[in-house]
């Protein structure tokens, strides 16, 4: 049973991945075809191709390779401005500018001189920032799709109101995991009977409706005796309890312990009572959904940004002694592992509703890293062509404004060279990804 779920969460990632593939591409084929550009082919994965089928004068199919996917559009490179005569062309002077000229030719070899005026480059700017945003803009929009179902409908973690741990004495709030309880009083919870389960209903006769209330009320009672009622196997009991007076750290507005400015914790000492909250999925207003949105992007951008040292410490875990940050780049064998395990999962936390959540979240997270990534202003990625348009229209502007013809579309074959090393470093950071998640895996239950 296992191994059939631990399948299974593969396939639904995997799946999902592929949908995300497919919508990204779509959302260039779409615009294209809108602007009257020849698309001959809408092709997901690369390689050899396994399934196709011809619709009108574009080909759509399965590649055997599924590690993403394109559409072919005619004239993605500017025909060659013939030059004026007695002069040298400059297509003829280097390397690059032959293997330029090369890429032109065979791009003008695919459609009849005829269909220029339907070809990548011959739309207008705007058009060309439109075909090319719309497949990270797809991915934006799967992102936010999938965080709307879990902060509406399947709703996110929040501290319950129910008892999931009860101390068994009274320790330092800054004594190491593991401390023993030797010499320590015994936890006020648990000296008056509050077990692992029971829901807080009132301490101290304040009500308790999340768990805030429960942190708000032992720590106010100081070190008096206080009636605490909770709810067990669904009888109303009462119970007394009497905290001690204990330091605590100083709890910020965001849940989170203050610090100084030495980074030290800060403290105080408050009433403690010793009883730990469970976990439950609280379903959240729609209004959370831009924040939660912005907060993912926020994220994957700082790892987009810092790939190149993150790439580094994957290295030293792979090949040497160092560790694999859990919060790092990860590939699609790392992925489908994780989405594995969380099918899988036998612990109590992970009922189907988490796992089901726990891997919406991953898809999530994987479109909002595919539409950072394609942004990045390189060829040949979205962001390259992107960044293509924009000098374009840049150029034309200066041109107008200086009385000067056209200087017409920015000729991209130009960068094939640089082109060529992003992809083949873009190649070796996979295989790279790929070893070490085979080697040095990040796991969820380690």
């Amino acid at each position: 049973m296992t191994v059939l779920l631990y399948a299974l969460g593969v396939l639904a990632v995997a799946l999902g991945i592929a949908v995300s593939i497919a919508l990204h591409e779509l959302g260039h084929l779409i615009p294209a075809k809108a602007f009257g550009v020849r698309v001959t082919q809408y092709m997901i994965g690369f390689g050899p191709t396994i399934l196709s089928r011809r619709r009108g004068e574009t080909e759509y199919g399965v590649k055997a390779i599924p590690l993403g996917g394109y559409i072919r559009m005619i004239g993605m490179y500017p025909p060659r401005r013939d030059d004026a005569p007695g002069t040298i062309r400059e297509d003829s002077t280097g390397l690059f500018q032959q293997m330029a000229q090369d890429a032109r030719e065979w791009e003008a070899e695919q459609y009849d001189p005829a269909e220029s005026h339907r070809t990548f480059s011959a739309l207008t700017v705007p058009r060309k920032l439109v075909v090319m945003l719309g497949g990270p803009t797809m991915n934006l929009l799967i992102s936010a799709v999938l965080l709307g179902v879990l902060v509406c409908g399947i709703g996110l973690p929040a501290s319950s109101t129910t008892v999931e741990t009860v101390s068994r004495c009274v320790l330092p709030a800054d004594a190491p995991e593991g401390t023993s309880c030797t010499g320590h009083p015994e936890a006020p919870a648990l000296a008056a009977g509050i077990e692992p389960g029971d829901r807080l209903l009132e301490i101290d006769g304040h009500a308790i409706d999340q768990w805030a209330d429960v942190t708000s009320a032992v720590r106010g009672a100081g070190d008096r005796e206080i009636d605490v009622v909770v709810e067990r196997d669904g009888e109303r009991i009462t119970l007394h309890a009497t905290p001690i007076l204990d330091e605590r750290p100083v709890i910020a507005e965001d849940g989170s312990a203050k610090t100084d400015a030495h980074g030290d914790v800060v403290t105080e000492e408050v009433g403690f009572l010793g009883v730990g909250p469970g976990q439950e999925l609280r379903r959240q207003s729609p209004l959370e959904v831009p924040g939660m949105v912005l907060q993912t992007f926020e994220g994957t951008a700082r790892i987009v940004v810092t790939l190149p040292m993150r790439l580094i410490d994957v290295g030293k875990a792979a090949f040497g002694d160092g560790e694999r940050d859990p919060d790092g780049p990860i590939g699609v064998v790392g992925v489908s592992r994780l989405a594995g395990e969380v099918a899988s999962a036998d612990q109590p936390r992970f009922d189907l509703t988490a796992k089901v959540s726990t891997l919406i979240s991953m898809l999530a997270s994987l479109n909002m890293a595919l539409f950072v990534f394609n942004l990045i202003p390189l060829m040949p990625l979205d962001g390259g062509h992107v960044a293509g348009a924009l000098v374009e229209g840049v150029r034309r502007r200066i041109a107008r404004w200086r009385g000067r013809p056209d200087p017409g579309p920015v000729d991209m074959s130009r960068l094939l060279p640089l082109t060529n090393v992003v992809a083949l470093l873009f190649l070796a950071m996979t295989v790279m990804l790929l070893y070490a998640d085979i080697v040095d895996p990040i796991t969820l239950f380690p």
